[in-house]
């Protein structure tokens, strides 16, 4: 009783115990387990934690000797705590005029803020794995009634989707390597990296666990699916798109973390230069005509669409999009998603919105002949379209959507504004360096007339997880359809054959005229060009 009424009164007491009354206390103990030495690891623990947390932001370690420092309070840390406490009373109390008891009083009062504090960042860290209708993996899989095995699959689950949104991926790829293993791949600032390997059992519970979330079928590995689910993390909400598949040894996951912030971005966000940014706000600007915006997978043209569209006065404008599927909310506009179950397609979407008497009209994609069609007869009919579509340059834009049977004349009519862009990787700023240039670089650098100091090449450190890279910018080849590329779209029957010959090649030109400027000042790497542009 004497233990029970220790333990109610408060959790703060038997610090101030002496040594000799903790081990009378424990001799008159007849349970199969001490509640004191129980309370005494808890605290002991957390006491550790506490400790590491203020070494990580202090500057009594040297940088290079942290990880020892980190082990040390691990293992020692109440012992080092009173140590530093003492040192901290002892110099306040020399140079101030207050009581040592009082600054010791202080002391245990930031303390036990500080585990206060330690445990709601520990309890906000948890991620919370959600369907479409909001309902919790947990209740999935039984209204939280889980066996062993199912909480350790869901608690895997979960810590691969937080660890994602942590290293900021774009991309989860889950894939098997053989009969026996999976791997799990991230897609981080558009290069994909292995961050660990599972067993097959294990790593089909996972998929499992991930395609129920998502409202797929489980017992369907063969036949591709797609579906999507939402992850809570405090107060911020992540939306992802799933996509299944069988392959040779078992089934494949690709599952797409979608941008969330692109609402928010604005033209210099992306990164585009003045003029570049002036260009497209004159065409936006514009009562009609059709912007389209041109790039292979993963090139960030939904972002550019969306940093575009927060250019547009949606009080006084009508917007309305039409998105497969719809990556961020936008105030003030009309954003419709693409759902063939339920026979909602861009070309059916897109005559509907006719209806609605719109301003602007966005496109996600162009992917068949109906949707471009609908989409150029509508630029040319007073409304301003913004489109996407995949191709490698503005010459093959024009080119592909000919080959899709749009004709020349209504193309030339349509369009305004070409834009083809690329993501290239930010240097790290904690560990690039002067990069390390040939002598037939710096002869072309000279002959050029450039200016080659600022130029930088990639290290590692461990803010960029080795990789010498963090964030990306965009670089951008824009055409303007002026009166004279019209005519030649109308008139020219082998504009197609010339396009394909030369067109590209200007393009890639323009971009890695673009990307130059990034390298010369300081911003990416000539090794990231070549990897990019090529």
């Amino acid at each position: 009783m004497q233990i029970l009424e220790l333990i109610q009164n408060g959790h703060h007491v038997w610090l101030f115990l002496g040594l000799g009354e903790i081990a009378h206390l424990e001799a008159s103990v007849s349970l199969t387990f001490n509640p004191v030495k129980l309370i005494g690891l808890v605290v002991w623990f957390y006491l550790c934690l506490y400790i590491v947390q203020r070494l990580q932001f202090s500057s009594l370690a040297p940088k290079q000797f942290k990880p020892v420092v980190y082990i040390i309070g691990l293992f020692a840390g109440p012992i080092l705590l009173l140590i530093l406490l003492a040192v901290d009373v002892v110099i306040k109390a020399s140079q101030g005029d207050e009581n040592v008891f009082e600054i010791m009083k202080e002391q245990m009062r930031h303390f036990v803020s500080g585990i206060r504090s330690l445990r709601s960042k520990k309890q906000d860290s948890t991620i919370k794995l959600l369907d479409s209708s909001g309902r919790s993996i947990d209740e999935i899989y039984g209204h939280g009634d889980k066996k062993k095995q199912d909480s350790q699959t869901l608690d895997l689950t979960e810590q691969i989707i937080a660890n994602a949104l942590e290293l900021r991926a774009s991309d989860i790829l889950i894939d098997p390597k053989s009969e026996s293993i999976y791997t799990i791949r991230l897609r981080i600032d558009g290069v994909l990296r292995m961050v660990r390997e599972l067993q097959t059992e294990i790593c089909k519970a996972v998929v499992n666990s991930i395609k129920a979330v998502s409202s797929m079928d489980i017992s369907e590995k063969r036949r591709p699916q797609d579906g999507a689910f939402l992850a809570k993390k405090g107060e911020r909400t992540a939306s992802f798109r799933v996509a299944s598949a069988g392959v040779l040894s078992g089934e494949k996951l690709s599952i797409r973390v979608l941008n969330q912030d692109a609402g928010t971005f604005t033209l210099a966000d992306v990164g585009l230069t003045k003029k570049q940014s002036s260009i497209i706000e004159n065409a936006i600007s514009k009562p009609s005509g059709m912007v389209l915006i041109g790039g292979p997978t993963g090139s960030g043209k939904t972002t550019t669409m969306y940093a575009m569209l927060n250019q547009i006065d949606r009080f006084t404008r009508n917007v309305i999009t039409v998105e497969d599927p719809i990556e961020a909310v936008l105030r003030e506009a009309s954003q419709i998603e693409i759902n063939p179950k339920a026979d909602i397609t861009f070309a059916k979407a897109l005559r509907s919105i006719l209806r609605q008497d719109p301003d602007v009209i966005c496109v996600g994609e162009i992917r068949d002949e109906e949707t471009a069609e609908i989409a150029l007869r509508a630029a040319q009919t007073g409304h301003l379209v913004l489109a996407t579509i995949h191709c490698d340059s503005n010459a093959t834009a024009l080119v592909r959507l000919i080959d899709l049977g749009i004709s020349p004349l209504l193309l030339s009519s349509g369009l305004s504004l070409l834009m083809s862009q690329r993501l290239l990787r930010r240097l790290c700023d904690y560990c690039k360096r002067q990069a390390q240039l040939s002598k037939s670089q710096i002869y072309d650098f000279h002959k050029r007339k450039i200016d080659y100091t600022n130029i930088f090449e990639a290290v590692g450190c461990k803010r960029c997880n080795g990789t010498g890279y963090w964030g990306r910018i965009a670089v951008c080849d824009l055409l303007t359809v002026t009166d004279q590329l019209k005519e030649d779209i109308a008139n020219k029957p082998d504009l197609v054959t010339v396009l394909r010959k030369d067109g590209e090649k200007r393009g890639r030109s323009n971009l890695r005229k673009q990307s130059l400027k990034c390298v010369v000042t300081g911003m990416t790497s000539l090794q990231e060009i070549k990897r990019v542009i090529g």
